[in-house]
């Protein structure tokens, strides 16, 4: 194909020309007016002149003509695996490579999966990425094959050519979809917390008004509630525990929806204590009982109640019984009506006098049962005949004396079992430089073998510290009255502190000191599996993810009793972890990704993109469309077929550049026009 046209490369400025040209009007127009002779070819010259100056050349193109672009992008992110979605889109696509080689378009494909960090499906960005790659001038249209739910509109490029988007999917598609509304960050252990959330049927659901809804926390067995569909719902929940409590919300799979994946939803309450109320009972004064007292009322957030008994019966002074006390100790209402709002009760050093009755101490035993955490620090009196061990108490202890006092200097020291244990486990690395400070004295005690956890011993490798639990309570027995010496830095002093507070942590059932347990922490996609355990031996993990595919991993030991490994979750969704009696869950991500939150296909997403161009969306249900070409402005859709607009972009071959008035030629007509004017004009006399 081949094309002329003129073009000019001037001796002078071309304001400069325009200001001669002006000049030559004006002079021609004088001598028109004044009737002189000779003016239409002294304009002439000047005309030529002018032409000469303007360098006038006729400039012939041998041009080679380019295809047009017809552009397609596939969507291929995870919405599009739903239903035969993925069959249809390449069936389309097959269709529209067909008519692109019929048409003569070049056709260029450009494939998206998943947003990252679940972002969900960037056709618009994946879209100005494909038109950067091709000569915009040659688009002459562009296909979107997706189920038209876009979640980057506002990223949408300025658009060459008309666009169009193939919808996937099916008209009679419905889909029940579970997504929490409102929840916490935060809730106080005890009190109920609402959590607000809907279902709903989208599409050309079942028309069911009920739904089964099930609760589980910590993956635990799960509570089924009957709860309206299509309507705002709050739900009630208490915490338990302090930490993390995760609560798992999942509906049932009805027949024919698209997809599960956004049927369950995963909430993770942060559970923290109001106030931590504890029961401090001293059998008599010691130096232990100020370092007790100061530890529990340093802390604001402990309320403090202090039973002691300052002047046992035995002791005779002659003090009237009425000056002992200005009120009397409400003792009936502490260990029989209101024992179970205690969260610890300590006893230190207190043996049988007949001021606590037998049921008081039988009161305390079923507070343990019923789920309560008792401390006891014994001394001397624990090996007596007025021993604890001794009243209805004694049931629930995880030792017993042997009535040998053991006088004599030791340095505490954590037991094999107490290094797995998170109680004392990396205990070591607290107090002084140079070590532990030793104790002095420790009360001999016979632990039955499979009746508690020695996590301490003390002097002659005796038991010093045994923890145990009791159906729904725990007991912590420390064999001495000498802990205070940590505290008073005698010879270094040690970590009674830390120890203490892993102690009323774990008897208050804190998830961070279970001994067994099984956690999961999710950064991103990476996923921390952390599996704490007293038992020895190579331990794995079984791993459900939100697809249902099962996998097996192998968890390394990285310190005594914890063992983890980590792994990078290849979908975002809810995983499910076990490993033997223990389970848990981890939502990485949002429990129901981005890409799922609507699942049925639509084209009103990109309506405000596709207007403007002139394109059309057409359902791939009925059928593939065909091409036709379009004139520019005018509507590129119609039933049943797609327009694409001809953009008829070349490239130049060979040029050529002919002068039309070479200086020479244009000079010698300006001069024999000018000699024409004269004569016309008389100038030259006849003889």
């Amino acid at each position: 194909m081949n094309a002329s046209s003129v073009i000019f490369d001037p001796a002078f400025a071309w304001p400069v020309l325009w200001a001669a040209a002006a000049v030559v009007l004006a002079l021609t127009a004088l001598a028109l007016w004044r009737g002189l002779k000779g003016w239409a070819l002294r304009a002439l010259a000047a005309g030529a002149l002018l032409v000469a100056l303007a360098g006038p050349s006729l400039q012939s193109e041998d041009r080679a003509g380019l295809g047009d672009i017809l552009l397609a992008v596939v969507d291929e992110s995870a919405s599009q695996g739903l239903s035969d979605r993925a069959a249809q889109t390449e069936a389309a696509l097959a269709a529209l490579e067909r008519e692109a080689m019929a048409r003569g378009l070049d056709l260029r494909v450009a494939r998206l999966g998943n947003g990252a960090d679940n972002r969900g499906t960037l056709a618009m960005t994946a879209l100005a990425a494909a038109l950067a790659e091709v000569p915009r001038d040659r688009v002459a249209a562009m296909v979107l094959i997706s189920d038209g739910q876009v979640h980057d509109i506002e990223a949408a490029p300025a658009l060459p050519a008309p666009l169009h988007l193939l919808t996937t999917g099916r008209s009679d598609d419905w889909d029940r979809r579970l997504r929490i509304t409102s929840a916490p960050a935060f809730a106080i252990l005890g009190e109920e917390q609402v959590i607000g959330l809907r279902i709903d049927d989208d599409g050309a659901g079942p028309g069911d008004e009920i739904a089964t809804l099930a609760i589980s926390v910590d993956g635990g067995e799960p509570s089924l509630h009957e709860v309206p569909i299509g309507r705002d719902l709050q739900m009630p929940v208490t915490l338990s525990h302090g930490g993390q409590n995760v609560i798992q919300f999942t509906t049932e799979v009805a027949e024919g929806e698209l997809t599960e994946r956004n049927n369950a939803a995963v909430v993770a309450i942060n559970g923290v204590r109001d106030r931590l109320r504890v029961l401090l009972v001293s059998g008599e004064p010691h130096p232990g009982t100020r370092t007790w007292r100061n530890l529990l009322k340093s802390d604001s957030a402990v309320d403090l109640v202090h039973f002691t008994i300052l002047r046992p019966p035995e002791k005779q002074d002659g003090v009237p019984v009425t000056e002992l006390s200005l009120i009397a100790f409400p003792t009936q209402e502490l260990f029989l009506e209101k024992i179970d709002e205690f969260d610890l009760i300590i006893f230190d050093r207190y043996m049988l006098r007949g001021i606590l009755p037998a049921a008081y101490l039988a009161s305390v035993r079923d507070y343990i049962s019923n789920g309560g955490a008792v401390l006891i620090s014994a001394g001397p009196d624990f090996a007596s005949a007025r021993s604890l061990a001794r009243s209805p108490l004694g049931e629930v202890l995880p030792g017993r004396p042997s009535s040998r006092l053991i006088e004599t200097p030791y340095l505490p020291e954590v037991t094999d079992l107490g290094a797995r244990h998170p109680v004392t486990r990396g205990l070591e690395g607290f107090g002084p430089d140079g070590g532990w400070g030793r104790w002095l004295r420790q009360v001999e005690l016979d632990v039955p073998e499979g009746t508690g956890m020695t996590v301490m011993s003390g002097a002659e490798g005796a038991p010093l510290l045994v923890l145990d639990r009791v159906e729904d309570g725990r007991v912590a027995l420390i064999a001495s009255d000498h802990a205070w010496l940590w505290a008073r830095g005698y010879e270094g002093g040690g970590p009674q502190l830390e120890l203490l507070r892993r102690l009323a942590h774990w008897m208050m059932k804190e998830p961070d000191l279970e001994e067994e347990a099984l956690t999961a922490e999710a950064k991103g996609s990476e996923v921390t599996i952390t599996r704490r355990s007293l038992d020895t031996g190579a331990r794995e993990v079984t791993v459900t993810g939100p697809d249902g595919e099962v996998t097996v991993l192998p968890l390394a030991e990285r310190q005594p009793g914890v063992f983890s490994t980590t792994f990078d979750a290849p979908a975002m969704g809810l995983y499910r972890l076990a490993d033997g009696a223990q389970e848990a869950v981890i939502a990485v991500g949002p429990s129901a990704p981005k890409e799922f939150e609507a699942t049925l296909a639509s084209a009103a997403p990109l309506a405000p993109v596709i207007a403007p161009t002139g394109g059309g969306a057409v359902a791939l249900e009925d059928g593939t469309p065909t091409l036709r070409p379009v004139r520019p402005g005018r509507n590129a859709a119609g039933r049943g077929w797609i327009g694409y607009t001809p953009r008829e972009a070349y490239v130049v071959e060979a040029l050529t550049v002919t002068p039309l008035a070479p200086p020479w030629l244009m000079l010698l007509i300006a001069a024999g026009l000018a000699l024409a004017a004269w004569l016309v004009e008389g100038r030259r006399r006849r003889p």
